[in-house]
């Protein structure tokens, strides 16, 4: 059951101490207004910053109470005020970036390999990494003590929890008690990877001991797979997803479709400032906020909006005029979400499983790849990893770079013997220790990295539907293979006169076709699945070609046939569809904004153009009853034929959801 408020707000308080009069103007009445107005129904207040300082009156830590700070009981009266009204207040605090402990404990600081701390005493910055296999834990829990023996907490957000190679001397030292060979990088990150999951089950207890109710939330600005092992310290998980400062647009909808998939509730995050975070008196526009909250609804999440407390203790009336504006339509949507799940035909194995991530930046780009290319064709999907159920899907991606030991080869065989198909592509399937493909399964013999780049696929025969029979040139280099038999070659690369070197080259690129050489199996079928040997969804990320789109979606026709939901919108039209069953009804939305790259960094959603009479066909699963606009609720007419229900919607201006009644 769903628990955590749709209508959020996480709101910083990272205050220098060369600013004086700290929460001068702090006025709990005024504070509470202004979120009460604006639709917030949760709001994270403030009891730690990366700078270090408290924003409570600490009778166990005084010397860290910001030294400005002129209303000691700001939190207290937030926490209070808020309550009084219904408003839920989880308390902040950091953990890993505490410029106070940092400049007073450097021996407490991760440490690289070459026994340097992870950021210079000269930088503009307080992102230098605390380790917490250090007695830093020890006065953590102290202020965790202080919180807990001074607050009723709704929860804690507890930020920069990340797992990291660390050659600290507690990390050494526990590396050896485990066995490792600390001066080996994979030992490194192997005894880091351990060391967390007992920092968070030590932390979890911890705070439940006091009080059980409490709700926790470990913040790294990525929901990996990682995740799994340590799901159960968690309350819930939270997205942390800006379409600025590094994660992108791409980045949350490939995130949250993975988070969703740990059963645990959701909760989306964005900001409301114009680039990053602490970027003062900036805006971002209203449609960029609807756009980003709407996604969440649209995706089962809550939504959460980021901003930043003025260092006098003001709310910036502007920025929750701006949070009301969209709150109080999330407020009207909400019914047609809470418990929503997804109905989904297709799961996207992971690949992050199987290489090491260290945050968001280094995420695998593969999934945003493959998040475009079956977004702009209206296919369901969620995100998996190997210890997913997945006998409710229909077809499985194996993206790119997806290595198939014996045990994942089990589960495969398993999915494609109950009738799963199976699409993967270039790497994935190969045995990570003997580059062969790990069964039968692909249909294909490994012969290694082909030996042109680019070359070229000619789509014949269903591969062919809508793309012309002639060469198009993919990017990225293809593995060599050779189909076993009884398995299907759909299509075939052609190759070019010669690779470009400084000895050969044609023309400003690669050399056009030469037909007098043989090519290779570009991609080949089996009974079970359908291969691609070149990496497919890595060459969307880099330069989109819109063959390389239409050929996964003609294999996916001939794997997974009509797919849950069809539309005929614009290909930037993200279409979701997801069932409330103890309302007995399915919910789709559509939403349509364009992110325009009108700079150098970041993307602009700006204007909403509306979209008129989109064609929508659904899957009668179950049949329907009705059909209508919600919150409008304006009945459509549909027809029903062939197990589809079809109907017309008259308009998507930004986010238009749609209520399907079963009978």
């Amino acid at each position: 059951m769903s628990h955590l408020p749709f209508r959020q707000v996480h709101l910083d308080c990272h205050t220098s101490e060369k600013i004086s009069g700290i929460a001068a103007d702090f006025n709990a009445r005024a504070f509470a207004d202004a979120v009460e107005a604006a639709s917030i129904n949760s709001i994270t207040c403030f009891a730690r910053c990366h700078h270090g300082w408290l924003y409570y009156d600490s009778e166990v830590h005084p010397e860290r109470i910001h030294p400005h700070l002129e209303n000691k009981n700001m939190l207290k009266e937030q926490i209070e005020e808020l309550h009084s009204r219904g408003i839920r207040a989880p308390i902040y605090t950091t953990i890993q970036w505490d410029q106070y402990t940092a400049e007073r404990h450097p021996e407490w600081l991760r440490v690289n390999a070459d026994g340097q701390p992870t950021a210079t005493a000269y930088e503009a910055t307080f992102r230098r990494d605390l380790c917490v296999n250090t007695p830093y834990r020890d006065e953590l829990k102290e202020h965790l003590k202080d919180l807990l023996s001074s607050f009723k907490c709704d929860g804690f957000f507890l930020d920069i929890v990340k797992m990291d190679e660390c050659s600290c001397h507690w990390c050494r030292q526990g590396a050896i008690e485990e066995g490792l060979d600390p001066s080996k990088y994979e030992d490194r990150i192997q005894y880091a990877e351990k060391m967390m999951v007992g920092f968070k089950h030590d932390i979890s207890s911890f705070i439940r001991s006091f009080q059980p109710e409490s709700e926790v939330f470990y913040n790294q600005g990525h929901i990996g797979t990682d995740t799994r092992e340590v799901i159960e310290d968690y309350n819930h998980l939270e997205v942390e997803s800006l379409p600025t400062g590094g994660w992108g647009y791409d980045h949350f909808p490939v995130i949250a479709r993975y988070a969703r998939s740990l059963h645990q509730d959701v909760l989306g995050m964005t900001g409301k400032f114009h680039t990053h975070w602490g970027d003062f008196h900036s805006y971002k526009s209203k449609a960029a906020l609807e756009f980003e909250c709407f996604h969440m609804l649209a995706l089962n999440a809550k939504c959460s909006v980021g901003d930043q407390i003025l260092p006098n203790g003001e709310l910036c009336p502007e920025t929750y005029k701006l949070i009301g504006s969209v709150y109080s339509q999330v407020a009207e949507k909400e019914a047609w979400c809470v418990d929503a799940k997804a109905i989904a035909d297709i799961a996207v194995l992971n690949p992050e499983e199987f290489r090491y991530v260290i945050d968001h930046r280094d995420q695998a780009m593969v999934l945003q790849g493959v998040y475009r290319i079956l977004s702009e064709g209206g296919y369901q999907f969620d995100i998996v990893d190997s210890h997913s159920p997945l006998e409710d899907y229909k077809v499985l991606i194996l993206p790119d770079e997806v290595p198939v030991d014996e045990h994942l080869n089990q589960r495969l065989q398993a999915y494609a013997d109950a009738g799963g198909k199976i699409l993967a592509s270039h790497k994935s399937g190969l045995n990570p220790d003997t580059q062969e493909f790990a069964s039968d399964l692909f249909g294909v013999q490994n012969i290694g990295e082909a030996p042109y780049s680019p070359d070229f696929i000619v789509p014949t025969g269903e591969m062919a539907e809508g793309l012309p029979q002639v060469e198009h040139a993919m990017y990225l280099k293809a593995q060599e293979v050779k189909p076993l038999a009884g398995a299907e070659v759909l299509s075939e690369t052609r190759v070019p006169y010669f690779n470009r070197t400084w000895e050969h080259y044609c023309s400003h690129m690669h050399a056009p076709v030469d037909k007098s050489k043989p090519g290779y199996p570009a991609v080949v079928k089996t009974d079970n699945a359908i291969y691609f040997a070149h990496p497919v969804f890595n060459q969307y990320v880099e330069s989109a070609p819109f063959w390389a789109k239409k050929l996964v979606h003609n294999a996916l026709t001939l794997l997974l046939g009509p797919s849950a939901l069809e539309h005929d919108g614009p290909a930037a039209m993200i279409a979701t569809l997801n069932e409330q069953e103890t309302e007995n009804r399915a919910v789709a939305h559509f939403l349509y904004y364009v992110p325009e790259a009108k700079c150098k960094d970041i993307l602009i959603v700006e204007d909403v153009v509306p979209v008129h009479n989109v064609n929508v066909s659904i899957r009668d699963d179950k049949p329907i009853a009705s059909v209508r606009t919600v919150p409008q609720l304006e009945e459509l007419e549909f027809e029903r034929s062939d197990g589809r229900v079809d109907f017309t919607l008259p308009k998507v201006d930004g986010h238009q959801m749609v209520e399907l009644n079963y009978v």
